[in-house]
């Protein structure tokens, strides 16, 4: 379910040249503050992948809803975390 949430979002991703030392720049405009960037495409995709896991993680530890992409939701994840914690 995550993997699969997680690359739902990859298909969202944006891309684009910047310059700076990595001068590949990616974000998932659907998920605020998910940004990565690398040398080179596909370590940028790699980076915003990693990021995009942790920004899960972070708002299943803080109760957060997390937007459906393509239909894809990780809603039963959410429930499970927060009876978990009761």
């Amino acid at each position: 379910m995550i993997l699969e949430y997680i690359e739902k979002a990859l298909s969202h991703a944006r891309y684009e040249i910047i310059e700076d030392d990595e001068p590949y720049y990616g974000e998932v405009p659907e998920l605020a503050g998910v940004y990565a960037t690398g040398k080179t495409l596909e370590e940028c995709r790699e980076n915003l992948k990693e990021v995009i896991d942790g920004w899960i993680i972070v708002r299943l530890r803080r109760g957060l809803l997390i937007p459906p992409i393509d239909n894809c939701t990780i809603e039963e994840l959410t429930r499970l975390d927060q009876s978990v914690r009761a």
